[in-house]
């Protein structure tokens, strides 16, 4: 019988854990010495490291690579998003749900992750539990306020609520468990576009994120617009946020402290892509995955063997098709084996000129 996998979420962290290690070396080595990784994507936030606490099934996975067991804590945080993240919250703002006094002036809600001197009217959204065609629709108008300290306040109201329902050890987001950061980390996505939009280096990156954040969030918006006039206003909307909610998030929930050096911005290593499909590749083909921590979502189709092998091949054929795209908007690379040393090494070869 054929079963067909479904990658969740915690998986896509799992698999971005194996190629980040791979490509540091420390995978096959010291499950202490690895690295973990914080993604933060546009709809969820991942969280993936070696952990020595005790956990459920429900958050652990443990892998095996050349006969070393790595027991992870994986879980993907849903909402949580930079884009839902920000999103939510300006819903939040509108709907009065933040119930402080700072957030409102004259009777009217206030923006403070949106720059002084743009107006809009924010319309936001709710979905009927369960019915995703049913949409209830609300309309006011948001003043913009921006200022760094507010809106980082006001994110980090956002993470913590439901923290009172916490029935574990620790809860940084809500009432979701997740034991204390052990080891190095390499912070992805949204965390290294938002780091390199404000020119900042791969480490100690939030002391000098809070202080970007700052100026960013209190300049107006006309200035920023004809700062940054190549970027999509949308686009430009996002930075204020996005500054306050990484340190929101990262500091003030994670506990990671503003001058850490053990937390480093990347989207590559050794010029290798931290994308999740390249870890699977490697974990599927090179290792064995311990079978007592199921994750994979399945549906049997039949045990006939030609549906298998079609199914398999079709599989394949779309694996290397999204691979090839994501190759083809990333630097070209070639890996080379060295007989000498043991190693694969891996280089950049030039495009079409």
């Amino acid at each position: 019988m054929l079963k067909i996998p479904v990658v969740l979420g915690s998986d896509e962290g799992m698999y971005a854990w194996v190629v980040a290690n791979y490509a540091l070396g420390s995978l096959g080595g010291d499950p202490l010495q690895t690295t973990g990784i914080i993604e933060l994507g546009g709809a969820s936030a991942q969280v993936t490291f070696v952990s020595s606490e005790p956990m459920s099934s429900e958050y652990s996975r443990a892998i095996k690579f050349r006969n070393i067991t790595y027991n992870l804590y994986s879980h993907s945080f849903l909402h949580f998003g930079q884009n839902v993240a920000y999103d939510s919250l300006r819903e939040a703002l509108t709907l009065g749900e933040l119930n402080l006094a700072k957030f409102f002036r004259e009777g009217s809600p206030i923006d403070p992750c949106t720059p002084t001197g743009y107006s809009y009217v924010a319309e936001s959204l709710k979905l009927s539990p369960g019915l995703l065609d049913e949409k209830i629709r609300y309309s006011s108008t948001l003043q913009s306020k921006g200022n760094f300290s507010e809106c980082r306040l006001a994110a980090l109201m956002m993470l913590q609520k439901g923290k009172e329902n916490c029935s574990h050890r620790h809860c940084y987001i809500g009432s979701t468990f997740m034991p204390k950061l052990q080891g190095k980390f390499l912070a992805t996505e949204n965390f290294f576009h938002t780091s390199k939009f404000f020119g900042l280096g791969q480490k100690a990156f939030l002391s000098d994120l809070m202080m970007a954040g700052q100026q960013f969030c209190g300049e107006d918006w006309p200035q920023l617009q004809k700062r940054y006039h190549s970027l999509h206003e949308e686009e430009l909307l996002h930075y204020c946020f996005s500054s306050a909610y990484i340190v929101a998030l990262l500091h003030d929930s994670f506990g990671i402290a503003l001058d850490e050096e053990r937390i480093a911005v990347a989207n590559q290593v050794e010029n290798i892509p931290l994308d999740w499909a390249l870890g699977a590749f490697i974990l599927q083909t090179t290792s064995n995955i311990d079978l007592e921590h199921p994750y994979w979502i399945t549906t049997v189709i039949s045990d006939d063997s030609a549906t298998l092998i079609s199914l398999i091949a079709i599989f394949a054929i779309l694996m290397f098709t999204a691979w090839s795209i994501s190759k083809w908007r990333k630097p070209q690379l070639k890996t080379i084996y060295d007989l000498e040393k043991g190693r694969y090494i891996v280089t950049r070869i030039g495009r079409y000129r």
